[in-house]
């Protein structure tokens, strides 16, 4: 995996106008949030077989069937998700583990 380019720290730290520490502290907390949550979505996407709206390569009778929002505890705090759900029940994430709130230690992963 590589790092952020300067250039693109740069970027974030023009377009988030980050000054201090806690400006950082939460612009990163919200990047986390959501790619925690892209993940998520790549996961159904990965256990269906097909991206959503694409119907046309859909081979499964399983389909998307709303969220289930969820409050998980991170070294960034707690942040709030909205984990996907399948028609049929069988969907098991990784990232976030169903009956699992605490996913401390998970930032290291994914960063």
């Amino acid at each position: 995996m590589s790092t952020l380019s300067k250039e693109t720290i740069r970027n974030m730290i023009t377009e988030g106008n980050l000054k201090t520490s806690g400006d950082l502290h939460s612009y990163l907390k919200d990047m986390f949030k959501d790619v925690l949550q892209e993940m998520l979505e790549a996961e159904l996407e990965v256990e269906l077989g097909y991206p959503k709206g694409d119907k046309k390569n859909k081979q499964t009778d399983n389909r998307r069937n709303g969220h289930s929002e969820k409050t998980v505890k991170t070294q960034y705090g707690e942040l709030p998700v909205k984990v996907p759900r399948d028609r049929n029940g069988e969907f098991e994430p990784i990232v976030v583990p169903k009956n699992k709130r605490n996913i401390s230690g998970i930032e290291e992963k994914v960063i």
